[in-house]
């Protein structure tokens, strides 16, 4: 039986589509059984639309706080009875009521904990590391410090720009991130001393 994802998502849906494609091989071991979103009208949800996958969004500012928010989205996810939610490009910190009820993998383009947070492109080119990557980790109630899953080393060219080495960065974490979905839905996984053991 196919492990049930709901991915959250922001943005395009690039690593959206990516599970998608995987998620069509019975072989691969899940099913994205919706997809939800923080905002409306974005091509994520359109490209789950296409594929005739369920969608939701639940928009930080229809709530008064962000605890109703989190509610709210925890109820939305609930709906779909997901084994795993995936965090795909998705923009906003999930709440500890959420984080409570469903296990959540993120991706993250650096090798954490080196430059967490929403620059971290920059933050590397700006620090002038010669290795940089992309992490795909379990999320906590911090600013990615969640147990690390699996990660893959980039290099830093000497002509690269944020957009050029964001864009293979992205390339890595796509496949990771499907590599890493997949065993966990197949195999199961266990966190021993932040230490995650898949299979």
């Amino acid at each position: 039986m196919s492990a049930r994802l709901v991915v959250l998502v922001s943005g395009s849906g690039t690593n959206l589509g990516a599970l998608l494609e995987a998620c069509a091989d019975e072989s691969y071991g899940a099913t994205v059984a919706a997809v939800g979103a923080d905002r409306d009208g974005i091509e994520a949800l359109q490209r789950a639309e296409q594929a005739g996958v369920p969608t939701f969004a639940c928009r930080l500012s229809d709530y008064p706080t962000r605890d109703d928010w989190d509610a709210a989205l925890t109820d939305a996810v609930a709906e779909y009875e997901p084994d795993l939610v995936v965090s795909a490009g998705f923009m906003k910190i999930l709440g500890k009521r959420f984080l409570e009820v469903f296990p959540t993998v993120n991706t993250h383009p650096s090798l954490l904990p080196a430059f967490p947070g929403a620059h971290a492109v920059k933050d590397a080119l700006d620090y002038g590391v010669r290795i940089t990557g992309a992490t795909v980790h379990l999320v906590d109630a911090g600013v990615d410090t969640g147990p690390v899953i699996a990660q893959t080393a980039i290099e830093v060219f000497d002509g690269d720009d944020e957009d050029s080495l964001h864009e293979r960065i992205k390339v890595a974490e796509r496949v990771m991130l499907v590599d890493v979905v997949g065993r966990m839905a197949r195999d199961g996984w266990q966190v021993i001393d932040r230490r995650v053991r898949l299979g």
